[in-house]
């Protein structure tokens, strides 16, 4: 049940609970007030014709009566005891309240009415009950209101987690400041994590660039010192070191121009399956390429930018090929624009089918050795082409990656990666 209903809720029950005991309370003092009232006026009737019968002999015009036989059985065997006493009774003739002595050896008695006053009381009730009614009608949407808006707040505090959990470090629910209002003060805390969040992710991108900029250049005169050594095991070692560094700084480099949005997509209309042919040649590995579609129809283009493409469909392959075990497949689905790349290894680990790929962090030993930047690279560039793609496990086993590409024509355009926000993982 949501927040706003629930506040509700108890404020009706809270309401009516309180009526209810008010009620209670008001319907018992009033009527023991009555009683009391009652039971001294049939006393001091009864006093009264004492005194005349005891003068007189008689207690015609008193209010009492001699012997009467409506007396109360528990009140008469009171008298026999030769005691007074009173009770309430609601029979038949209506509540009254009863009193009565002995006089000699028979009953003085008394008896007062009480219909009219037992209807007040029942009236009495009836409107504390209407008060509740209309307290609830009244105060209940009062409360809904407050607990909408406290609900609302809640929520976009809620949605703005998100918003900064999914990568948008920009996001801020920017709250009123508002003295002794918890609600404002977890959304300041929010904002005050967001932003602190933020510049250090910025600060750690920037220090990732600056490295790799600077490992850039004494690089090139490693590269080409590593070109000069006589031929050997121990020059071929090195020069595949030197080639290994080469390509985690170039991969670096591009996780920076990620990271800034400064990667623009060149567009333009691609032969889905000649494409996805061109780029599994290219790679150099054994792949299973299985296009859905009939040539002809494979052969629709897409609208995209065919040298990203290439690095993300590589990246994948490479990844496969690198992590997991053979058979690698690489499907071209009937919508023509599906791309799906598995492998039949140990499958991709839980970390990053639930937070995604992650620089430097293969996951899972299972999987392998890496510096985890081949898929945080092509999740960044499928940003960039305005791709979906998403990573999962086989139910047979194996890691599947599935991209998705944007619908066909100009029009449908992808965003840049600077409009989908910086890239985390």
């Amino acid at each position: 049940m949501p927040l706003r209903w629930r506040i509700a809720a108890l404020v009706a029950v809270a309401i009516c609970a309180v009526a209810a005991a008010v009620g209670v309370l008001v319907h018992h003092a009033s009527r023991d007030r009555e009683l009391s009232q009652a039971r001294d006026s049939a006393r001091t009737t009864l006093d009264r014709a004492a005194v005349t019968y005891a003068r007189t002999g008689a207690v015609q015009g008193t209010g009492a009566a001699l012997d009467a036989p409506d007396v109360p059985d528990g009140l008469q065997g009171i008298v026999k005891k030769g005691r007074w006493g009173t009770e309430f009774t609601a029979g038949p003739d209506g509540p009254a309240m009863w009193a009565a002595r002995p006089a000699g050896k028979r009953v003085l008695s008394v008896r007062v009415d009480m219909t009219t006053t037992m209807r007040d009381i029942s009236a009495l009730d009836t409107s504390i009950a209407w008060a509740g009614v209309i307290t609830t009608a009244v105060v209940l949407p009062l409360g809904v209101l407050t607990a909408g808006r406290m609900s609302r707040r809640l929520r976009t505090a809620a949605g703005t987690a998100r918003r900064i959990a999914a990568g948008d470090l920009d996001a801020r629910i920017r709250t009123a400041s508002r003295p002794r209002d918890e609600i404002a003060e977890i959304s300041a805390a929010v904002d005050t994590m967001a932003g602190a969040l933020q510049e250090r992710l910025r600060g750690e991108q920037r220090f990732t660039a600056d490295v790799a900029h600077e490992l850039r250049t004494p690089l090139m005169g490693l590269v080409t010192a590593a070109e000069l050594l006589p031929e050997g095991e121990a020059a071929g070692y090195v020069r595949d070191r030197v080639r290994v560094l080469a390509a985690l700084v170039e991969e670096l480099l591009e996780i920076s121009r990620l990271d800034a949005g400064a990667e623009q997509a060149d567009l333009s209309p691609c032969p889905i399956v000649s494409l996805v042919e061109e780029i599994v040649t290219r790679a150099g590995l054994s792949v299973q390429l299985t296009a859905a579609e009939p040539p002809t129809a494979g052969r629709a283009a897409v609208w995209t930018d065919p040298r990203r493409v290439e690095r993300i469909l590589t990246n994948l392959i490479v990844n496969a090929h690198r992590h997991g075990r053979p058979a690698v497949t690489v499907t071209v689905a009937s919508d023509g624009r599906t791309v799906t790349v598995r492998d039949h290894g140990p499958g991709y680990p839980d970390t990053l089918l639930t937070r995604g790929p992650q620089r430097f962090r293969t996951g899972a030993r299972a999987r392998g050795t890496g510096h985890g930047l081949g898929l945080t690279i092509a999740l960044g560039q499928a940003h960039v082409i305005g791709a979906t793609l998403e990573f999962g496990n086989a139910p047979g086993g194996g890691a599947v990656a599935v991209l998705q590409l944007p619908i066909s024509g100009p029009e449908a355009a992808p965003a840049t990666d600077q409009e989908h926000g910086p890239i985390h993982d």
